[in-house]
């Protein structure tokens, strides 16, 4: 048996055209999983519970949730804008996993996944409303992941920046050379990490080769979370 292997799995992905869905669609597919991949931002308070009911069965969730990060000075972002942040990357994930939970817990497993931000691993100047929901996420998952691990779902997180991907690094910025130069000077790997290898680690994290990781962020900067 390749514990390594997505053959058979049923995985749900939200916003699978933003920030990591198209990768992750890709690679997972290419590993044989049967992918669920939903594009829609999940705002409306029943929105996640629809999606998953009919998703039917899952083996794994990939909460892949994005919005434009605003670029505010600290003491210009107002409530309208936390509360614009909040709404699209913190609220929909605790209604996802609520609406999850009864169906893993009744096949005796189950994967959740966050693709979160190293943002709230390392300050951002102009990003605060967009690392506290980042950070508010993390720490949803280190609180479920201890809570679920004993009826073996495991919940764990991505937190990554300069990662390639259209929301966050379309071409557009990747060309100017005032951005390859921020590469050099704060990347350690001195590139942007590609969507194949992003996507490989939440590949492994969806599969059963990944059954003991509990509640855990995992970095992915090419160092830059980490240097």
């Amino acid at each position: 048996m390749n514990l390594l292997s997505l053959e058979g799995k049923r995985i749900l992905l939200t916003q699978a055209d933003m920030f990591m869905g198209p990768a992750l669609a890709k690679m997972f597919s290419d590993l044989g999983a049967d992918v669920i991949a939903d594009t829609r931002a999940l705002i409306a308070a029943e929105a996640a519970k629809t999606l998953v009911q009919s998703a039917g069965p899952i083996d794994a969730l990939v909460a892949n949730l994005a919005i434009a990060a605003p670029s505010t000075p600290v003491q210009a972002a107002d409530d309208a804008e936390w509360r614009e942040v909040f709404a699209h990357l913190v609220d929909p994930l605790p209604r996802l996993v609520r609406a999850a939970i009864p169906g893993m817990r009744e096949r005796g497993s189950g994967k959740i996944l966050v693709m979160g931000s190293a943002s709230a691993l390392r300050g951002i100047k102009r990003a605060s409303t967009y690392s506290a929901a980042r950070g508010a996420q993390l720490a949803y998952v280190q609180a479920v992941g201890v809570e679920l691990a004993p009826q073996n779902i495991q919940v764990n997180a991505i937190a990554q920046n300069f990662v390639d991907n259209p929301t966050y690094f379309p071409a557009e910025v990747q060309a100017n050379p005032a951005f390859q130069d921020r590469l050099k000077r704060e990347v350690p790997l001195g590139r942007l990490v590609s969507p194949q290898e992003d996507a490989a680690l939440a590949a492994y994290l969806c599969s059963d080769a990944a059954n003991c990781f509990v509640g855990q962020v995992f970095p992915m900067s090419g160092g830059w979370a980490t240097k």
